[in-house]
């Protein structure tokens, strides 16, 4: 996959390549990443990028022209265009999943107030948020959705299966997770675990997985009543 990051500070996007599993992803040729800097494409001789918006308001907006040269520049025929802002569509598991299966992406890294609407209009695919909530910038939205589209690119994980039983797969939390010691501070290791029984533990997992997400996080469970009926089967099992 080639990664391309439109952002007015490309210093702070290379702290990416310090991680292990995205480095040794860069170093293997599954990724290709690469950090343009919105100012080269600014014809002010001050590399003025942003201005007032039109009808007052707070802010500067980053201008038109020069995030226009730098898309013409970077884009190609199958380039998906990323734009991280509060207003986009919040991040998910489905939306990580069918990005990782996109061959070039492009993501603008805004700043200041946003950027002219022009921009969006003519060239964003799609406006993603990472939550709702305002940072400074959209270097750390960017890093988010690198991060969590690169890992689901084969070659990247060491172990191809280590991303299936996470949280968020099949709209469901992970299941809690214990190693060693087998006993500490009076608490311990749940015994189906240490049983050899493959299929009971697998139950076990699924159980733990629905009882979490119904506690914390209902929403991500499309046919709830189903879920639930499951749900007290396996309580039934494991009391």
């Amino acid at each position: 996959m080639k990664i391309t990051v439109l952002t007015l500070f490309p210093e702070r996007m290379e702290t990416l390549l310090e991680f292990s599993v995205i480095k040794k992803a860069l170093e293997k040729g599954l990724l290709n990443i690469n950090y343009v800097n919105i100012r080269d494409f600014s014809t002010n001789k001050h590399k003025k990028v942003d201005d007032y918006p039109y009808s007052g308001g707070p802010g500067m907006l980053l201008k038109p022209d020069p995030l226009s040269e730098a898309l013409d520049e970077v884009s190609q025929k199958d380039s998906k265009i990323f734009y991280m802002s509060p207003k986009g569509t919040v991040l998910n598991q489905e939306k990580v999943k069918k990005i990782s299966q996109e061959k070039n992406i492009v993501i603008i890294a805004g700043h200041y107030e946003g950027i002219d609407q022009r921009i969006i209009d003519t060239y964003v695919d799609e406006e993603i948020s990472i939550g709702d909530y305002v940072l400074t910038g959209g270097e750390l939205p960017a890093l988010v959705l690198i991060d969590s589209v690169a890992r689901l690119i084969p070659g990247v994980l060491g172990n191809e299966d280590s991303h299936q039983d996470e949280s968020f797969e099949n709209n469901l939390l992970e299941h809690p997770q214990y190693t060693r010691p087998y006993e500490y501070k009076g608490s311990k290791v749940p015994d189906i675990l240490l049983s050899g029984d493959h299929e009971k533990i697998k139950r076990w997992k699924r159980y733990k997985s629905i009882e979490l997400t119904l506690k914390h996080r209902p929403d991500l469970i499309k046919d709830i009543e189903t879920i639930k009926k499951e749900y007290n089967k396996l309580k039934e099992e494991f009391k």
